[in-house]
């Protein structure tokens, strides 16, 4: 988790976990990150090795291709190999821009 957070932090954009508390949401661009599931190595009927699925959300108000490399920057850097896709949410008035990837967390 500490590797996580300190990518997150490198990203220097407000972030939170899942989601910001009502009212507290910052202006665009900001990320939401998720753990929404594992897929751990075992043997032997045990965990040897914890593998966390992980997105990281990115939302902005317009598309912002120099916020979006400073992201990929980061994962890059840390050797991350992340798969990435965007959707417009209307009721939001926000893109998102959601890159999963694993790692050990």
């Amino acid at each position: 988790m500490d590797e996580l957070l300190l990518m997150l932090g490198e990203m220097q954009i407000p972030f939170a976990y899942d989601h910001f508390a009502e009212g507290e949401s910052p202006d665009p661009p900001f990320i939401c990150y998720l753990l929404p599931g594992s897929h751990n190595f075992s043997a032997d009927g045990r965990v040897y090795y914890k593998i966390s699925e992980v997105h990281i959300e990115l939302y902005t108000d317009l598309k912002d291709l120099s916020v979006e490399s400073a992201v990929e920057a980061v994962l890059d850097s840390h050797g991350i190999f992340y798969q990435k896709s965007e959707v417009w949410i209307e009721s939001e008035r926000l893109y998102e821009v959601l890159y999963t990837f694993e790692m050990e967390v």
